[in-house]
């Protein structure tokens, strides 16, 4: 599983995980030593995450409660800056030998991945909803 965040101005390192992420992971490996001092060096930040088992959970959502989030509907990839830039990682990837060559790839593509893209993204959110309701909640273009 690899993690990350993204800010208009900033984004976190990546965080590789292997094995499964459970609630416990999620919050010990990542929110307690990601996300608390991501947020708490973005004065103002709204932390937005995805309905995932682990996000949803309430010891997930007890430590979030010190951080202003914003609820996500589910289903609706096509609003998430995020996925985006996952989708610009994957389409980089070169064919890999091993599970470590593959996560030094991906922290190397992050690491280079121009914060004009975040931004862009970022900037795209109005037209993002507008295209979300215009479809119905369908995927839209994109």
């Amino acid at each position: 599983m690899v993690w990350g965040a993204i800010a208009y101005d900033s984004r976190s390192t990546l965080i590789v995980m292997r094995g499964t992420l459970t609630v416990q992971r999620y919050v010990d490996d990542i929110l307690r030593s990601h996300v608390g001092p991501f947020l708490n060096g973005l004065p103002g930040a709204i932390f937005q995450q995805d309905n995932a088992r682990p996000h949803i959970a309430r010891v997930a959502q007890d430590f979030l409660r010190h951080f202003q989030t914003l609820p996500w509907p589910a289903r609706f990839p096509d609003l998430s800056p995020v996925e985006h830039v996952w989708d610009q990682l994957k389409r980089q990837i070169p064919s890999c030998h091993s599970v470590h060559d593959l996560e030094l790839v991906v922290q190397d593509l992050s690491t280079h991945l121009p914060q004009d893209n975040i931004r862009y993204l970022i900037n795209s959110m109005p037209d993002r909803v507008a295209a979300c309701i215009t479809a119905g909640g369908v995927p839209t273009r994109y």
